[in-house]
């Protein structure tokens, strides 16, 4: 792993000064942090925020870039305005990439940065991506997957480092709990972070809340929680998390009982 890390610094270098998109998640929060143990101020992290990103997802993620010491901005993305991404088809993903690297690649050039970098890492590449399209049409590039780094090995990494994401769960955007054909709306979108929000307050790490509008007048939730926490959700639970999630605007709730196994 440290021939890896080595490699990833060699990259980072090349490719300074350097934009990085960070989302605050495992894999872009460990980019972030060797690009500024290597390139010190020639690196820029920036966040894009959307009605799809909750806004404690946000200030976390500002939190840990605060704590790298490195800087990171804002960027508001309109993925919303697109229809394509609205209809909420199987390659949404590519429609939010797209957005999301045209503006950092229009920032990039404004302010004469070399290169945009991104967080893909090795294991992504046995799962069909369309954000990966995305990056390949803007040139964007993935030093972490490029040098082989696997999810388990970033982890590891980012103890080493210090970083508070080194054992945090995937929390992929509020959009993926809506399946696919119902059209994401900014509405759909806060009555699952409010959903979210609730089944947190219970003392669940791993969840999700899937919005399911597809044979109801009115949205209904199904709720999941991770494999290992199901032996806490008990009778008592779910009547609090029932009652915390339709005053989201559900009108039903129901509770996976095969509970949700997360990825690594």
């Amino acid at each position: 792993m440290q021939e890896k890390r080595s490699e990833l610094r060699r990259i980072l270098s090349e490719n300074a000064p350097l934009v990085i998109a960070y989302s605050g998640g495992v894999d872009s929060a460990y980019l972030l942090a060797e690009a500024y143990r290597e390139l010190g101020e020639e690196v820029l992290g920036v966040i894009a925020d959307s009605p799809s990103l909750p806004r404690e997802a946000l200030k976390e993620a500002l939190d840990v870039a605060k704590q790298i010491g490195v800087k990171v901005e804002v960027v508001k993305t309109d993925e919303m305005a697109n229809p394509d991404y609205v209809a909420n088809p199987p390659t949404r993903c590519y429609f939010c990439k797209a957005e999301l690297f045209m503006k950092l690649d229009q920032l990039a050039v404004s302010r004469g940065f070399r290169a945009i970098a991104y967080g893909e890492n090795a294991d992504d590449m046995k799962q069909e991506r369309p954000g990966r399209m995305a990056a390949e049409k803007f040139k964007i590039i993935a030093p972490l997957r490029d040098v082989g780094l696997t999810k388990a090995e970033i982890r590891v990494a980012s103890r080493e480092l210090g970083l508070p994401t080194a054992d945090a769960p995937a929390q992929p955007c509020l959009s993926s709990r809506i399946p696919w054909g119902t059209p994401v709306t900014p509405q759909a979108l806060r009555m699952v972070e409010e959903a979210e929000k609730a089944v947190k307050a219970s003392g669940f790490r791993v969840f999700r809340v899937r919005h399911i509008a597809a044979d109801t007048a009115i949205p209904r939730a199904l709720v999941l929680v991770g494999t290992d926490e199901m032996s806490r959700l008990d009778d008592t639970t779910k009547a609090r998390i029932e009652v915390d999630v339709m005053a989201a605007g559900y009108g039903a709730v129901e509770f996976d009982p095969d509970g949700y196994r997360a990825k690594q």
